[in-house]
């Protein structure tokens, strides 16, 4: 397989160097020079919870000319649309796009490249660009886990196919609900990021401050009230079935929820959202893509 990372910033530039130092061939691309020099002269530097250093391929977009079987979608979405259709001239003749974005990506690329080489991937862990070239990885070890899926059916040969690839980094869990699971991560997102960007922290100190606990508590809530009213069931994130813990209906619950917070993110407390990393560098970030998805659901479904 011919396999490209478009939009290989922290997490991408982590997965391309596990997946590269498992044998298989992938271009690392990012449109940022200073980054793409630094994997050229020295390798992918992943320091954090994993320390190593791994020679890569890498290219800015202007300089692609191959085409690939699999891609993996890594950009900020406010460019989707150019942007995949970019990708879909550099796609085989079975070639597929996986988005690993956030929120609920997978309809916008279907409505140009099809559902048939549309697929989704939710990445539960979180990483920080620090330099060129060097990320840090800052979930813990053991939860380096994916979750994928389709929105067309009887597509199990290519998932399989596209977990083989992602196992070289960590377990894969292929998603029959995938909505469901894609909602998981949305929840996760929703509360922890949009509070990361606010607040300048990283999820761990989020959580322990009560103040903003409880505003990541009340947005967990009108998470699954959506969801509720929308029909759809959220899937456990990484063993832990969110709702069961986070959702509530009377104050002995909701004051078990509020405590249980800090427990249920302490695997990822290092981890600052991508949004504030934008934010911090002066771009926009994808706010209207995560929470705004929310938004959206809750006026279509009448959840206030």
């Amino acid at each position: 397989m011919k396999i490209a990372i478009y939009g290989a910033g922290s997490l991408g530039t982590i997965l391309g160097a596990f997946i590269t130092k498992g044998g298989m061939d992938i271009d690392l691309i990012n449109r940022n020079t200073d980054h793409i020099t630094g994997l050229k002269e020295k390798g992918a530097q992943i320091i954090g919870s994993i320390r190593m250093t791994v020679p890569v391929k890498a290219f800015l977009p202007e300089e692609m000319k191959d085409k690939y079987d699999l891609i993996f979608l890594m950009t900020k979405q406010m460019d989707n649309t150019n942007v995949i259709k970019q990708l879909k001239t550099h796609l085989t003749g079975d070639g597929v796009i996986c988005t690993m974005q956030n929120g609920l990506p997978e309809l916008s690329v279907a409505e140009i490249i099809g559902e048939d080489k549309t697929f989704g991937c939710a990445v539960l862990w979180g990483a920080t660009m620090i330099g060129n070239g060097v990320c840090e990885l800052t979930s813990a070890p053991e939860k380096l886990t994916f979750s994928l899926g389709s929105l067309s059916p009887n597509k199990q040969a290519k998932l399989e196919e596209i977990k083989r690839v992602l196992e070289l980094m960590g377990p894969v869990e292929i998603e029959e609900n995938f909505l469901g699971s894609r909602w998981s991560k949305l929840l996760v997102n929703c509360s922890f990021s949009g509070m990361s960007a606010v607040l300048g922290d990283t999820f761990g100190e989020i959580a322990k401050n009560k103040k903003s606990r409880l505003c990541v508590q009340r947005i967990a809530k009108e998470c699954i009230d959506t969801a509720k009213k929308a029909d759809i069931k959220i899937e456990p994130i990484q063993g832990k079935d969110i709702c069961k813990l986070l959702d509530y209906n009377n104050k002995l619950k909701q004051k078990i929820s509020f405590a249980i917070i800090p427990f249920a993110i302490r695997e990822h407390r290092l981890l600052k959202a991508s949004m504030l990393q934008d934010l911090e560098k002066g771009r926009r970030c994808e706010i209207d893509s995560i929470n705004g998805v929310v938004c959206k659901y809750g006026d279509k479904y009448d959840v206030p």
